[in-house]
């Protein structure tokens, strides 16, 4: 018998014998269980309505705001132009978004390391739409133990009435998700029309249905899924959090031992604490972790289990708090409210504040002082230099202006850069309202210049209300 096959054996026997012994069975995979979330009340459900009523009336409302006789923010990908209000911008505007997605990263790493998930617990799109359609599914089928009882029982009537009534609309509520987000990048308005008449195209119609498909399946079915395992920020949080991070946290030390006492029993006088081990804290979580566990990855830090437990120590006449905000250190320290809120602003909050700070206000100062207008200059391919009249040496470029306002402008052109050169074309040139135009210059030197490449600048200057200023950098030909 060699080797490889006395290990083999060896690994039998010892699988065998657990088995046998220990009646231990190991699983690969393991079911995943549906999860019934209980309907909780209290300050942090609250909290997450407003959030849901706030995020959803600026994402439905938006697009149907007017600002200067056009959609107030708009993306017009096929025009290459988005409208925000007042701003008009063009792809050459890319660097503002780069700033948007920068401070938005830093605002999540502060918020993180000061409190928590608090984006995933309260403004996510995941957990807003799943709290929308949880709303759906408990006027429809009733709230937990109604539900459980109603997908444990057979097959009936009005089981499956109660099956298509919510599904039907969450299918409306889909749809209407998907019209919306297309709706930011074509017009809303024309989009209702287009759809009113039949008369969608191919690609508004995909978008439509996937971005529709793609809330019915997260929100309907995927739901803590998407939280657990298709969400990186769950994976990389560990790293923005530390001991003296607000999270909702369990006072162990208080709630062990756990068990059911009667109301009028002192839980010392039991040997317990003051869990009564009702389970609610595990109900109401749209994740399904038992937070008496202690902190755990899938945990989004929404709070119902604080306004289940919170309802509980109330009903018992115990004091609040059980389950609630706090730090490790805190819990581990005995430490005030106030005490740990002080050591939240810890130096890595205060550099994270500073920087955020910093390129926000950089941001809106670039915006503020940005020229309405831009100007790319291109020299004529065809022809790099040629003699004109009087031996006079003549370049040809092309000047695409671009209007970034919302009303006609007029723009004057010059030329500087070598001693006598003058502009012989058009010196004004009038581009419409949010328009790009190219024109044609021909810029000449006299015949005592000397030869070679020579940088020369263009100035572009509108003649409008406000003056305002572009020059850019160009070369002139003198052939030798």
């Amino acid at each position: 018998m060699n080797t490889s096959e006395s290990v083999l054996k060896s690994n039998k026997r010892s699988t065998a014998s657990v088995s046998k012994d220990d009646g231990v069975v190991i699983a690969l995979y393991q079911s995943q269980k549906k999860i019934y979330p209980r309907a909780v009340q209290g300050l942090f459900a609250k909290w997450r309505w407003v959030l849901v009523w706030w995020t959803q009336l600026i994402f439905y409302g938006l697009p149907w705001l007017q600002w200067n006789d056009r959609q107030a923010v708009l993306f017009d990908l096929e025009a290459r132009r988005f409208y925000i209000f007042n701003l008009v911008l063009y792809p050459q505007d890319f660097i503002y978004l780069t700033g948007l997605l920068v401070i938005s990263a830093l605002a999540l790493f502060l918020f993180t390391a000061v409190a928590g998930r608090l984006w995933c617990g309260y403004a996510c799109p995941q957990t807003v739409y799943t709290e929308i359609f949880l709303w759906i599914e408990r006027k429809v089928e009733g709230d937990r133990s109604a539900r459980m009882r109603l997908d444990a029982g057979g097959g009936s009537a009005p089981k499956w009435g109660k099956k298509w009534t919510k599904h039907a609309l969450w299918i409306l509520f889909s749809l209407w998700t998907g019209f919306t987000f297309v709706g930011y990048f074509t017009s809303i308005r024309v989009l209702t029309a287009d759809t009113w008449a039949m008369a969608l195209g191919p690609w508004q119609t995909f978008w439509v249905l996937f971005y529709g498909v793609a809330t019915y399946g997260n929100a309907g079915f995927m739901r803590e899924q998407v939280c657990k395992y298709m969400c990186p920020y769950a994976r990389f949080q560990s790293v923005m959090f530390d001991k003296d991070t607000m999270i909702v946290t369990y006072h162990a030390e208080r709630g062990e031992p756990r068990g059911p006492r009667s109301k009028k029993v002192h839980p010392t006088a039991v040997g317990l604490g003051s869990c009564v081990d009702c389970t609610l804290c595990v109900q109401v979580c749209p994740t399904g972790i038992d937070i008496r566990k202690g902190l755990q990855y899938e945990c989004i830090g929404c709070g119902a289990c604080i306004d289940a437990c919170d309802s509980v120590m109330d009903k018992v006449g115990y004091p609040r708090g059980l389950v609630k905000y706090a730090t490790q250190n805190g819990v581990q320290n005995n430490w005030t409210s106030k005490q740990m809120m002080m050591r939240a602003l810890r130096p890595r909050v205060w550099i994270y504040a500073f920087i955020l700070l910093a390129i926000t206000m950089a941001l809106l100062m670039s915006l503020y002082l940005r020229v309405p207008f831009k100007v790319d200059v291109i020299r004529d391919r065809g022809t790099l230099a040629r003699m004109v009249e009087q031996g006079r040496v003549e370049n040809v470029y092309r000047l695409q202006i671009m209007n970034a306002t919302e009303s006609p402008q007029r723009y004057a052109l010059a030329v500087k850069g070598i001693e006598g050169i003058s502009l012989v074309s058009e010196s004004e040139v009038d581009v419409g309202a949010a328009e790009v135009r190219a024109v044609a210059v021909r810029v000449q030197v006299p015949p005592s210049a000397p030869s070679g490449s020579h940088p020369v600048w263009f100035d572009i200057t509108s003649t409008g209300q406000d003056v305002s200023q572009v020059t850019e950098k160009a070369a002139f030909i003198v052939p030798r």
